[in-house]
């Protein structure tokens, strides 16, 4: 386990050393929820790294990782806890078969730890070996709003009510990391208990940073090239501009092919590792392809 980043600089090291490449903003807001023991709401556009912020501290503090993937309809089963309900049958058919079954007391231990199932939220705040865990809660936009006001009273307080057993608080608060695509804006009762930040699209500097880090195999001017690239499509009119992750993704499979530059011909016959829906490759397809490379070309001449 290592200890918490003493500085801004200390935590943007912590993420470096885990090919997290980030500004001083991000930084900042990363030390302090770190240092003030606060949850850290993160939102921005799908695919800008948002999750992997949360890997990246959980690696770099040699904590455990709990996540918890968010979607319409989660309850406190699937979150919080449930009980093992086919081994508590088995229990009491083995009671009635041999003839053991004292009613009061195999109702204790059915209702005892050994029969409850532990989901992401209630782990988090059992006590682990290398220090409180990273708590990932991931996506909570698509949650219903019943659910993300339950999410109160484990982030104020840090503790769960089960009925059967009491209420169960954390010893050490885990780090807590919320990520959101703004699908819907989220509650401010929630936000206000976390400190807040937007991950937008790295600069260009930055990204070319980051995709050298993640895909090292890559040349220098491979790299460029597909940052000039993605940088010139996100200012064309897509249903969905590619992130941070299709960049890499995108970079490994033209590594993949032994691309040394692009090309139009690479780039069409790549196009789905990049964008992700038909409408937006149709459009970028053909001559738009090589007027976008053309404008990608221009860009990167800037940049140097």
């Amino acid at each position: 386990m290592s200890q918490l980043p003493a500085s801004i600089d200390d935590a943007i090291v912590l993420l470096q050393k885990q090919h997290y490449i980030c500004g001083r903003g991000l930084g900042t807001v990363v030390h302090l929820a770190l240092t003030l023991g606060k949850p850290l709401f993160l939102e921005g556009e799908a695919g800008v790294g948002k999750t992997e912020i949360a890997k990246a501290l959980a690696a770099g503090l040699g904590r455990k990782l709990i996540r918890l993937q968010c979607y319409k309809g989660l309850d406190v089963s699937s979150a919080i806890y449930e009980w093992n309900f086919a081994a508590q049958m088995i229990a009491i058919r083995t009671a009635e078969a041999t003839g053991e079954a004292d009613r009061h007391q195999l109702q204790q231990e059915l209702l005892s730890d050994d029969y409850l199932i532990r989901r992401p939220l209630l782990e988090a705040l059992q006590p682990c070996p290398e220090g409180p865990p990273v708590l990932l809660i991931d996506e909570i936009d698509r949650t219903d709003e019943p659910f993300e006001a339950y999410l109160l009273e484990v982030l104020s307080d840090y503790q769960v009510t089960i009925p059967e057993l009491g209420t169960v608080t954390a010893g050490q608060p885990p780090i807590v990391v919320l990520t959101s695509n703004r699908t819907r804006e989220v509650h401010d009762a929630l936000k206000r208990r976390c400190l807040y930040h937007w991950v937008d699209y790295p600069e260009f500097d930055r990204e070319l940073e980051i995709l050298r880090a993640r895909v090292p195999q890559a040349t220098d001017k491979l790299s460029a090239e597909i940052v000039a690239f993605v940088h010139t499509l996100r200012d064309a009119d897509l249903f969905k501009s590619p992130g941070i992750a299709e960049s890499i993704d995108w970079a490994r499979c033209l590594i993949a092919l032994d691309t040394i530059a692009l090309s139009p011909e690479v780039i069409t016959d790549t196009l789905g590792a990049l964008l992700k829906y038909q409408d937006d490759i149709i459009r970028v397809a053909g001559a738009e392809t090589t007027r976008v490379l053309d404008e990608a070309k221009k860009r990167l001449v800037t940049a140097n």
